[in-house]
């Protein structure tokens, strides 16, 4: 499977020292994000909802953003910026940060200790690099082409799971599920029936980075922003992962679908998700399952 990020690090003709540089100030970015979402962890004073149901916002969303552009500013002042909360920031070149402030917000506004911040830096709209800071578990993930992919001092790999009744994945569901028929309902169905299990924990970025840690097989979802996904696919990719579309088509970060997981799973889990059609009505399902029945 072509590798984006090793694609984007091609393309840029940055050198391993400019790498190493940028890879650094996408950790210290993550770093200072997260620490204003450890102050203010069960302390927040107003949550309030931003356009779609269940899509939050608190203060330390915004506390966590100011403190990665901050830092981004600080170090790079001339790259463009889109942030989850400010939008996109006006700078030149064809490099682009793409800020998380606060992956997993629902999470965090209810005490859930599943939330990071996630930082990835784009070449002509392409994954090169990335850090995903978990304040909660003081891990620092972060990965870059030609140096690995990491947390804290431990090199990453993903898993050597080839088989999906062997799989633990991982999966979410869009703001929009409410009113879409194109849900991921019938998909978790159809996994959950197929795997040792399904987890559902809300942050998608750190989905990704558990993905790279092997401490999930799999990952599939639909519906997400560019900041969900740039740090994270580079991640995988970098730990030995392979990164698509549904349709094992290249990842499009534009189109919101991404399919992340050990080389051994991508198949299966291509041939599963093209099996998977939405159900008509208000009853979502997975496909009829062979499934023994005791009397």
């Amino acid at each position: 499977m072509h590798s984006l990020s090793d694609a984007a690090r091609r393309d840029s003709g940055l050198e391993p020292q400019a790498l190493e540089a940028l890879a650094a100030v996408a950790r210290r970015a993550a770093l200072a994000g997260a620490q204003p979402l450890r102050e203010l962890f069960g302390q927040l004073e107003s949550v309030r909802a931003k356009g779609l149901a269940g899509n939050l916002v608190t203060e330390a969303d915004l506390a966590a953003e100011a403190a990665v552009l901050a830092v981004l500013r600080q170090d790079t002042p001339q790259v463009p910026i889109l942030a989850e909360e400010g939008g996109r920031l006006a700078g030149v070149g064809p490099l682009e940060w793409c800020v998380d402030p606060l992956d997993g917000t629902t999470n965090y506004a209810h005490g859930f200790p599943f939330f990071g911040t996630s930082v990835g830096l784009t070449w002509q709209g392409k994954p090169l690099l990335g850090a995903i800071a978990l304040p909660m578990s003081d891990e620092l993930f972060w990965a870059a082409p030609g140096l690995g992919s990491w947390c804290n001092d431990t090199r990453l790999q993903v898993s050597g799971c080839q088989r999906l009744e062997d799989a633990l994945l991982a999966t979410g569901f869009a703001y929009d599920r409410i009113d879409c028929l194109d849900n991921n309902y019938a998909e978790f169905a159809h996994f959950t029936h197929r795997s040792h299990g399904v987890r559902r924990a809300g942050a998608a970025a750190l989905d990704l980075a558990f993905v790279a840690s092997g401490r999930v097989d799999g990952y599939w979802e639909r519906g997400l922003q560019p900041w969900d996904l740039a740090a994270g696919v580079v991640l995988v990719e970098q730990a030995g992962g392979v990164v698509s579309g549904y349709g094992g088509e290249p990842l499009d970060m534009g189109s919101g679908r991404v399919v992340a997981c050990a080389p051994g799973l991508q198949q299966p889990m291509l041939a599963a998700l093209a099996t998977c059609r939405p159900l008509n009505g208000a009853s979502y399902g997975a496909p009829e399952l062979d499934v023994p029945h005791s009397n």
